[in-house]
């Protein structure tokens, strides 16, 4: 599995509801190795950028999995955490805009409205339920993937917000984007 089993956009089970996973079997596992290899794979080939996460849809299974990587801020860790069937039980805190980027949205980056601290359930992969609290750009994080579990990217948030379109330059720099050409772009709607 590499970067190139990642779907992108305009793929239609991008915004499908991904189904819940009813019993841990050999397949889930193998999707949440895929889903890691896909991830490393995408990250290698990124020179500015750190793939922080994925879910199961952005390799074409729709199955409610994500994997959240263990030091988002080191780029040479490569150990991801499976999330099974994941769900905010809570949002709280200050909703705070903040850029983020998606894997299966190439080059587009948003400035997105986020609560700044979630409770999170999940299921691990010897099945047993667990709970975290997550805060700052980890909140965001799981925000943005169980988005995905739900059929929803991150532009659909920030869809009629002109201002909140940018690309990511040659140079590691986000520059606005004009939003008429966004709001054309037949590929992103």
């Amino acid at each position: 599995m590499t970067k190139d089993n990642i779907i992108s956009l305009p793929n239609k089970n991008l915004r499908q509801k991904s189904k819940t996973v009813t019993k841990i079997t050999p397949t889930i596992l193998k999707v949440i190795d895929d889903m890691t290899k896909a991830t490393i794979s995408w990250d290698t080939s990124r020179e500015h950028e750190v793939g922080v996460a994925l879910a199961a849809v952005q390799i074409n299974e729709l199955t409610r999995v994500i994997i959240v990587r263990q030091d988002y801020e080191n780029k040479k860790d490569l150990t991801f955490i499976p999330f099974i069937n994941p769900e905010i039980t809570k949002l709280d805190g200050d909703i705070i805009e903040d850029f983020e980027g998606c894997l299966s949205v190439p080059d587009i980056y948003g400035k997105v409205p986020r609560y700044d601290k979630v409770k999170v359930k999940a299921i691990n992969i010897d099945g047993k339920e667990f709970e975290i609290t997550a805060k700052g750009f980890m909140a965001r994080i799981f925000q943005h993937e169980i988005d995905h579990t739900e059929g929803m990217v991150f532009i659909d948030r920030i869809k009629d917000r002109q201002e909140s379109f940018y690309r990511l330059n040659k140079d590691g720099k986000l520059e606005r984007l004009d939003y008429e050409e966004v709001k054309k772009n037949t590929v992103l709607w």
